[in-house]
């Protein structure tokens, strides 16, 4: 038996880990700096619709975090790490600990959708190459784009081209992935979400760009916490505004009335000075 074949042998035998045990890191950077700040803007903009579909609060959001879905040695070679992607139906931790990373044969769910950020053209992130392996050897190193197709079967892949601001979108269609078009708007509904993805020109975190965001289904663009913050206190002070206008309206309408019932008495007193009864007018 070759060394591969006894290490292959090993693997498979000895317990499987969870994600406590596996590198929760691959010790490479972060590509450019808009990563993070996208990340946090999709998972913001996000989250009450996901705690409207998971009353329960049973879902999970990964940025830049690990899958795995093979066991390898090193471990790494064993996972891919998506830049964002959502899980539904699972709990956001494990036995009271924070998720290190998502473990594909300790849970029951994959990811309903992936993003990947991509720094260069795109190329790696539609890399199809397959897994193959000789005489228990692995000879081939597998591309991710075939990995999220053929072996974690993500129904949502997404690749945004950061330097062209360009997004395409993969439907998990049987076995294979077939690319969607955008809708008249430019966006891509991500049906079980009742969401539509598209890109946006605006600032976030002091930095005007073309981001990833969120719209409902009418069209709408999802806020940010600040941005429907803003928005709340806006209207807020619009129906203040409204409120005081009101109360001035209402002030001098009555300090009309008071003024005309003042007028009023008077002309009576002066009809009675007369000796007319005004009652009888």
């Amino acid at each position: 038996m070759t060394d591969a074949a006894i290490r292959f042998t090993e693997l498979s035998q000895a317990p499987l880990p969870d994600h406590t045990q596996l590198p929760d890191s691959d010790g490479t950077f972060v590509k450019n700096f808009q990563e993070h700040p996208q990340s946090m803007l999709l998972t913001d903009c996000i989250e009450p619709v996901l705690q409207q579909l998971h009353p329960d609060g049973n879902y999970a959001i990964g940025q830049d975090c690990g899958i795995y879905w093979r066991q390898t040695e090193p471990p790494e070679k064993g996972a891919e790490a998506p830049d964002w992607f959502y899980v539904p139906d699972v709990p956001p931790l494990l036995n009271g600990q924070i998720r290190r990373s998502y473990v594909m044969w300790k849970e029951l769910f994959a990811p309903l959708i992936a993003l990947e950020f991509a720094s260069g053209d795109g190329r790696e992130e539609r890399d199809r190459t397959p897994l193959l392996r000789i005489n228990e050897g692995e000879v081939t190193k597998p591309g991710k784009f075939w990995v999220y197709e053929r072996i974690i079967r993500i129904p949502y892949y997404a690749i945004y081209v950061i330097s062209t601001s360009t997004l395409e979108v993969y439907h998990l269609d049987d076995r294979s992935y077939r690319q969607l078009e955008p809708n008249p708007q430019g966006r891509y509904p991500i049906g079980p979400l009742n969401v539509e993805l598209g890109v946006w020109q605006g600032r976030y975190l002091e930095q005007e760009q073309f981001w990833l965001r969120w719209w409902d289904s009418s069209g709408q663009l999802l806020p940010t916490g600040r941005e429907a913050e803003a928005v709340a206190n806006e209207a807020a002070a619009e129906a203040n505004e409204a409120a005081a206008e009101a109360n001035e309206a209402a002030a001098e309408a009555n300090e009309r009335a008071q003024i005309e019932q003042q007028r009023a008495n008077r002309l009576a007193e002066r009809l009675r000075s007369l000796g007319i009864n005004p009652d009888d007018l």
